[in-house]
């Protein structure tokens, strides 16, 4: 499908990451500005927290509490449920001791347990891992040897976890055991590489060296991942790409979410790299387009 209606959403930003559709808001982490931030529908902006480190994925507790990872600290925050301050520190550290990287995304079941991914960066060894946390706060990896986990999210039936591997081209899922441990990693999607979508622009290629980030999944059963060679891909289980969207100006897609009053608008997280020199400008954009299947129907912890 044609998706010609790329429409930039929202103040421009240092680097947006991990957008979320909650509560009739837009939701999106400033990871290189350390500022979480909600949205109107208008694209209006509000400051829902500011930390000294990178924000990154965001979710919400069963209480309702907006919960932030602290990338470089590795710790998971919980703010205060009416207030910007923060009611409670996770510290998961020592889950990661002797391993370089940080904490990235994260996605939260309907039990209120928080799923994080750990890339072991700059490394491209089999180093990352998923770390459990517990509503309780006791957490444990659940996941090892992942190459870069990135994006994560759930199948609509809830029973599967699928996580975006940055540093080699496929999907992998994990079945969801009733205590929150997860099954071996299988195979959810591979994906080949494959000629330039922008000079060749057919809904099964996708771009040379795929690097897919942050994901959403569709009604359908269908995962939206950005990939940040070139742009916002649609891949059927198996792997095979039905459908892209390109951001306008040759800009690159890190992260994307589905949501809007009625599920179908997708928002993509755009940006011309990921540099640290970030801190000193603010160039990176969402970008709303309009999609066919719409998003999963929260059956979880929206309050």
């Amino acid at each position: 499908m044609s998706h010609d209606c790329v429409v930039p959403f929202g103040p421009a930003a240092h680097f947006y990451e991990c957008p979320r559709w909650h509560a009739g808001r837009w939701w999106a982490s400033d990871m290189r500005g350390g500022t979480v931030y909600s949205f109107s529908g208008q694209g209006e902006a509000r400051i829902e927290l500011e930390i000294d480190d990178r924000p990154g994925g965001i979710g919400w507790s069963a209480a309702g509490e907006l919960l932030v990872v602290s990338m470089e600290a590795k710790a998971l925050l919980v703010r205060e449920k009416a207030g910007r301050g923060i009611a409670r520190r996770i510290e998961l550290d020592h889950l990661c001791a002797g391993s370089v990287g940080f904490l990235n995304d994260m996605a939260v079941d309907p039990n209120g347990r928080v799923y994080i991914g750990f890339d072991a960066y700059p490394s491209d060894d089999d180093l990352g891992m998923i770390v459990l946390v517990e509503p309780s706060g006791d957490a444990r990896i659940v996941a090892e040897k992942l190459a870069f986990p990135n994006g994560l999210v759930f199948t609509p039936d809830g029973g599967t976890l699928v996580a975006a591997e940055t540093m080699k081209p496929r999907l992998s899922e994990f079945t969801v055991r009733s205590d929150g441990s997860l099954g071996p990693r299988a195979d959810w999607g591979l994906l080949e590489p494959r000629v330039d979508l922008r000079a060749n622009p057919q809904p099964a290629l996708t771009g040379t060296g795929t690097a897919l980030d942050g994901c959403a999944i569709d009604a359908e059963g269908y995962i939206w991942a950005a990939d940040v060679q070139t742009g916002c891909l649609r891949i059927a289980p198996g792997g095979a790409i039905v459908d892209a969207v390109f951001l306008p100006g040759g800009l690159r897609a890190f992260a994307c979410a589905l949501g809007g009053p009625d599920g179908h608008t997708l928002m993509i997280c755009g940006a011309d790299d990921n540099f640290s020199d970030r801190t000193s400008r603010k160039e990176a954009r969402l970008f709303a387009t309009q999609v066919d299947k719409p998003g999963v129907i929260s059956k979880d912890n929206t309050p």
